[in-house]
């Protein structure tokens, strides 16, 4: 059968897919992301953008900038609320008439917008796979109706697709979490809180069988509120009543970006120069102002969480597993009050971004006959995986899975003109590559490309005799190379112990080790980023731009050498948000000469 890709079709962003050498990969666009903002900006004088391109566009031109369709699609006038209205393009709300987004002198059916997004995310995957893609397999809520599955399937028509299947979203992540392989009769809870649409979905487990045994949400409950909730406290504090609707989107981007920060730091400053004509503005933001903001949306949730699990005829503590999906259960807030209901503390493992396009991705390899059936005979005794630039052990196989197995990942090069990736296969707990037992090492020869261009999918297989297969494939090329692994299963069970008592133990040491390479290496390439921007741009950069630039990356490199976590980390932070306004210059220069051609 021919390819099945599985789809994410998300209020904020949206992802792609594909079983590629027996393995679920994300596809990325041409710029390494595989995150797709679901935004489309309609440009007066040529083709609409889509995606990240679009996305910036909200600033300079927000009332031709169309997002968070998904909330509209399927709907009438009628069925909406005032709130809905709270967006900076028109919304046409005539009683039994399908929902219109209004842009310009143009109309557009959401899911003729959403056919946009969908369309690039399938020009993006032609592109990486070098063929076509025309099936597919689309996510939506478990408690979408009739009226919004049958116009998800249509947006999916509109972009070249023929749907095979439109899949609840709390399914798919149970797939990506690997619930189908729990053993015996298991009930789960989908807490799935995203940037516009809340769902939380009881399922019953039975063999990989999966049965929605209760589902309840809010199509009009998530991310973008507690968004808005920061822009106007935010712009209380500034001083601003009246926001313009350039001033709104810009107080926009910057308390998205804060409140991501904020999932791991406990405060931040908000920076926006020349906000208005007369005013910089500086704001301290720390996480428990944005968790008293938040507090009230997210209290909202619990009675649905309650009524899920009555309809179900369940208590808390009869639940196996409760899992996480959607960009805002990343904030420690959602998590503890998550826990607070269900007595226990959620399952964490998966990207909460990626998981649903994860268990789509498998969905569609299980319909194209990419996957099969595999029967539970043993478990994995270490973590399997190879090291990877700066050092690090990449995981590809986590300890304790069950065997057989198939998993990998898709990875890119380090530098300019690299023609060999070497693969080091690795076992063990530990962060760094050095700590871990070497198991064997091949390379992988391809043509020279610029960093990031040149992909390699690694994949592992550890089949039902215990022994680990590993193929590696210029996904350009085809070029493949395989070794097996006859020792990766057969451990001693006093090894296995004392590995993990040996990772214990440096538990700290080693993640504070794995942080700090991380940021050195984040550091280096923005470096890099930074020269090549002033080659780019020349004398268009405004000197005093330039000279803050040029400070921030001396107190960069300072960081570097000085051995300091938390000053890398804030150097970091600094040379990024000076930089955007010269990122937006060379999108610009980019966008103009696109269209010069």
């Amino acid at each position: 059968m021919s390819d099945i890709v599985g789809i994410d079709l998300g209020t904020t962003n949206s992802l792609i897919g594909i079983i590629e050498a027996g393995f679920p990969i994300l596809i990325a666009d041409q710029n390494g992301d595989r995150l797709t903002p679901s935004v489309v900006n309609f440009r007066r004088d040529g083709e609409p953008l889509v995606g990240r391109a679009a996305s910036r566009m909200r600033v300079i031109s927000p009332a031709e900038t169309v997002y968070s369709v998904k909330r509209f699609i399927g709907l009438r006038g009628d069925e909406l609320r005032a709130e809905d209205a709270e967006l900076g393009f028109a919304v046409s709300r005539i009683p039994s008439q399908p929902v219109r987004l209004r842009v310009g002198n143009r109309d557009y059916l959401p899911e003729q917008v959403s056919a946009m997004v969908l369309r690039k995310l399938k020009a993006d995957a032609e592109a990486a796979l070098g063929r076509e893609v025309s099936r597919a397999v689309i996510t939506v809520p478990a408690y979408f109706n009739d009226a919004q599955r049958t116009a998800t399937k249509r947006a999916g028509e509109l972009a070249g697709f023929a749907v095979e299947r439109i899949v609840n979203e709390p399914t798919a992540a149970a797939l990506a979490y690997g619930l189908d392989k729990l053993e015996g009769n298991s009930k789960v809870a989908v807490f799935d809180l995203g940037g516009g649409t809340f769902d939380i979905s009881i399922l019953e487990l039975n063999n990989g069988v999966f049965e929605v045994l209760s589902t309840n949400g809010n199509t009009r409950l998530g991310g973008d509120h507690i968004d808005a909730g920061l822009i106007d406290y935010c712009a209380a504090r500034i001083g601003v009543n009246d926001l313009s609707s350039q001033q709104r989107a810009v107080l926009r981007e910057a308390v998205i970006a804060a409140k991501h920060r904020l999932s791991s730091e406990k405060k931040t400053t908000i920076e926006m120069p020349f906000f208005s004509a007369k005013q910089n503005v500086s704001l301290e933001l720390t996480r428990s102002e944005l968790e008293e903001l938040s507090r009230l949306i997210i209290e909202r949730t619990r009675a649905h969480c309650l009524r899920a699990l009555a309809d179900a005829k369940l208590t808390p503590g009869e639940l196996d597993e409760v899992i996480l999906v959607g960009g805002v259960t990343r904030m420690p807030f959602v998590q503890k009050f998550v826990a607070e209901i269900f007595r226990r503390s959620p399952n964490i493992s998966q990207n909460p971004d990626e998981a649903v396009a994860i268990g789509a991705v498998i969905q569609a390899g299980i319909l194209s006959g990419a996957i099969r059936e595999v029967v539970l005979l043993d478990v994995t005794p270490l973590s399997l995986g190879i090291e990877t630039f700066g050092g690090l052990m990449n995981v590809i196989i986590p300890r304790n899975s069950t065997i057989p197995i198939k998993a990998g990942e898709m990875f890119t090069t380090a530098v300019n003109n690299q023609t060999v990736m070497r693969i080091k296969v690795l076992q063990g707990e530990r962060e760094m590559a050095r700590d871990n037992w070497s198991l064997g090492e091949f390379e992988l020869a391809f043509e020279a490309a610029p960093k990031g261009v040149a992909r390699v999918g690694v994949q592992f297989e550890i089949d039902a005799n215990g022994i680990l297969h590993v193929l590696a494939r210029d996904t350009r090329s085809g070029a493949e190379r395989t070794v097996d692994i006859n020792s990766a299963v057969d451990v001693s069970d006093e090894t296995v112990e004392a590995m993990i008592s040996e990772s214990l133990n440096h538990a700290f040491d080693d993640m504070n080790e794995r942080v700090w390479t991380e940021a050195k290496i984040k550091a280096r390439e923005m470096i890099g980023a930074v020269e090549t921007a002033f080659r780019v741009l020349g004398g268009r950069i405004p000197p005093a731009d330039k000279t803050r630039v040029d400070m921030l990356v001396v107190e960069l490199r300072g960081a570097l050498e000085s051995g300091e976590l938390q000053r890398l980390k804030n150097a970091n932070a600094a040379l990024d948000k000076a930089t955007e306004p010269i990122a937006a210059m060379l999108l610009q220069e980019a966008l103009t000469a696109e269209t010069s051609q």
